[in-house]
């Protein structure tokens, strides 16, 4: 989501908002600058190459249009019809709707995204779709980031407390101590209980002495 103050920006960086108001071209946004920032991905428009803190993220040729189709108008919506007509030629024979809904949920998936709490891309229903993260534009790679962006979302607070996996480990063990107990508990009584029998009503070997 845009910040409620200002970005301070380098003067080689440029919001993609700013680029927006003067043209909204493709071609505008390619000859602006070279790389493209948002959260820990960085885009590479010379080599077509999206990155992910320093590791590269694979994504097929329609899915890597789409992103720079949304990029071209961040915090507005491009409509489904847009896309299509963006990513498939009018003569080109295809579900439109079920190649659209793959095409940007595949997006989704390699950005680590979610429709339900959305980050990056936000359905607008019966309309299209809203890349709602502010992204920046520049001539110079970024070769390091801070850590709130290195990390996931949502990753800084399974840090500070147990994993869900270590709580239920911790529980299953518990039980697995307990159920041991249990049954050293009953061996023994059964010991006691066997050796009370046998010193009371056993017979004794020497019945006449």
């Amino acid at each position: 989501m845009v910040g409620k103050g200002p970005t301070p920006m380098t003067p080689d960086l440029v919001a993609m908002h700013e680029i927006g108001e003067s043209a909204n071209s493709l071609d505008a946004i390619l000859s602006s600058g070279r790389y493209i920032h948002f959260g820990p991905f960085q885009i590479d428009q010379q080599r077509e190459e999206v990155t992910r803190n320093g590791n590269r993220v694979k994504l097929q040729g329609k899915v890597y249009q789409a992103l720079l189709t949304l990029l071209e108008k961040p915090g507005e919506v491009v409509t489904r019809e847009e896309l299509r007509q963006k990513l498939w030629p009018g003569d080109t024979h295809v579900n439109y709707d079920a190649n659209v809904n793959t095409t940007v949920n595949k997006l989704r998936l390699a950005l680590g995204d979610s429709s339900d709490k959305p980050i990056y891309i936000e359905t607008i229903p019966r309309k299209g779709y809203c890349f709602i993260a502010q992204p920046e534009i520049s001539d110079k790679a970024r070769t390091s980031l801070p850590m709130h962006l290195i990390m996931d979302p949502g990753e800084s607070s399974e840090l500070d407390a147990p994993s869900e996996a270590a709580k239920t480990a911790k529980s299953d063990l518990w039980i697995i101590l307990g159920v041991i107990g249990l049954i050293l508990a009953g061996m023994l009584l059964g010991a006691g209980l066997t050796r009370l029998w046998i010193s009371h009503f056993a017979p004794s070997p020497f019945p006449f002495l």
